[in-house]
């Protein structure tokens, strides 16, 4: 990851956000982005000083939209706004989505549309290069106007006021940790408590984090899904690139490549090959795995597409044009992501869905072509990985219920001001809990997979598969008697969520798509 990260008039990359998010890369904002800022704030102050009225300068917000604030009471509004719209509850949000949120309003700011001070995309910065994160709710967001209390928790600490995390996740008072790091609060000026709040920060910051995880979990469920057919004797010829050309999806090609080149140089795919009476047609669940997670692919190019449009958005509401004119927006409506993070969870929990499938058929003494009942020598006695596929059934059903979409879920707020909301926030909260269980999901098939090559010795394994069995072998041991399973399935989460394992397998295959 970089270590440091420029913002510039353009923008910032998806690369940037991941830098500051989670490698506490150093932000440096460009001088061209100081002067664009100052540009619009320019803007802003000439039309307080000509008492035109315009929505969040000179008025209240939402359904007191029409609400006259005197002049001289204009910076006590931008205060009070933030300090009523940090109105989150529940347990806090990770530190790396908060500072991805912190980072991606600094760049909407920088853009110059929102008629902000530099100082104050500079006091943002200036957190995030201190190491401090406020401590924002998980509950709080709808996704219109933006992902309002979320980053009014931010903008908070700005001013000296609520909570950040402390060094072990505990919560502390934000004039504390200022002090600490020699930082003063900010007093805010007309327009910028609006400008700090209304956008779709945390959303698209929660979306680029499970893009990226999305991306690296695919690429390992063709890993899982080839190990699993191996253990299981399958066929290769499913995946022959012939067979995909004539359905032209291209994450389905890709997924089809990747499983096919895995199989390869295999003694136990040998054992059968070319047996004409063994496997002449597998199950869907091996022999349509590219087809679920080509599919998925697919459906994360679309998702990077609209992150990536959005990352190079205005989003606030009003903006201020260059013109001079100052116009209210709805670009603050986060229908974009939601809709994206759902379609994603969709196809993510599908992937978890097919792995469980292999992972019954890998344990199932009818179907999985003469290993032991639950891949246990001992079976009777011991019930081997049985409760493992238990674990993965119920991760399912739960990803099921996670897969509903919370764009469709709207609630009228602000006296019907607001009165379709995008539920954007928790579209992509969700996604990140799916993929998270996607990630357990692996790990069962992982396990079984490797268990199952175990028990085909003295046949030797692909390159993949004993890439695997090197990275798992020396917790799981030969197959024997019933351990204590659930460190062994954490220990495989780790090596689905890391790098190792794919590094190793890429070593020796190439390098997976």
């Amino acid at each position: 990851m970089n270590t440091h990260v420029t913002i510039h008039p353009t923008g910032v990359s998806a690369a940037d956000v991941l830098a500051v998010a989670r490698g506490d890369a150093t932000v440096v904002l460009d001088p061209a982005t100081t002067a664009a800022m100052a540009t619009s704030r320019a803007i802003v102050d000439g039309i307080e000083a000509a008492g035109r009225p315009v929505y969040g300068v000179s008025t209240g917000f939402g359904a007191l939209a029409n609400t006259f604030v005197a002049p001289q009471r204009r910076a006590e509004l931008q205060h009070a706004l933030i300090r009523s719209h940090a109105a989150g509850v529940g347990a806090p949000m990770p530190r790396e989505v908060v500072r991805a949120m912190m980072l991606l309003r600094v760049r909407s700011l920088a853009l110059g549309r929102s008629g902000v001070r530099p100082l104050v995309a500079e006091a943002l910065v200036d957190l995030l290069n201190h190491g401090i994160t406020p401590w924002v709710p998980e509950h709080g967001s709808l996704g219109a106007s933006g992902d309002l209390a979320p980053l009014a928790h931010c903008a908070l600490a700005l001013l000296g006021e609520g909570w950040v995390l402390g060094p072990a996740g505990e919560r502390i008072d934000a004039a504390d940790a200022l002090r600490a790091a020699g930082l003063a609060p900010v007093e805010l000026a007309a327009k910028e408590g609006l400008a700090l709040i209304n956008g779709t920060d945390g959303m698209l910051g929660m979306l680029l984090l499970a893009g990226h995880d999305a991306a690296h979990l695919f690429t390992m469920a063709d890993v899982t899904a080839a190990l699993a057919v191996e253990a299981m004797l399958g066929s290769e010829r499913p995946f022959l690139p012939e067979l995909h050309a004539i359905r032209p999806h291209p994450g389905q090609a890709v997924s089809a490549a990747n499983i096919h080149r895995l199989l390869q140089d295999s003694r136990v795919m040998d054992s059968h090959r070319d047996d004409l009476a063994h496997a002449v047609q597998d199950a869907y669940s091996m022999r349509c795995a590219p087809q679920v997670a080509g599919a998925a692919r697919d459906t994360l190019d679309f998702v990077r597409t609209v992150a990536d449009r959005e990352l190079r958005s205005v989003v606030d509401n009003p903006v201020v044009l260059p013109e001079g004119r100052v116009e209210s927006t709805g670009n603050f409506h986060g229908a974009p992501l939601g809709f994206a993070a759902d379609y994603l969870a969709i196809a993510a929990a599908e992937v978890g869905a097919i792995a469980e499938r292999r992972v019954d058929r890998l344990l199932d003494v009818t179907r999985n072509r003469d290993l032991p009942a639950f891949l246990s020598p001992d079976a009777g006695v011991n019930s081997g990985l049985m409760i493992a596929q238990y674990t993965a059934a119920g991760i399912v059903a739960e990803n099921r219920r996670l897969a509903a979409p919370a764009s469709v879920d709207s609630l009228p707020t602000s006296g019907m001001q607001e009165d379709h909301v995008s539920m954007g926030w928790a579209a992509t909260k969700k996604l990140r809990t799916v993929l998270d269980n996607l990630t357990s999901l692996l790990a069962v098939e992982l396990l079984a997979a490797v268990r199952g090559l175990q028990l085909r010795a003295p046949l030797a394994p692909s390159p993949a598969g004993r890439a695997a069995l090197a990275a798992l072998g020396g917790v799981l041991g030969e197959p024997g008697p019933d351990v204590f399973l659930a460190p062994l399935l954490e220990a495989a989460r780790q090596v689905v969520r890391g790098p190792d394992l794919r590094a190793a397998i890429e070593r020796e295959v190439g390098t997976l798509d």
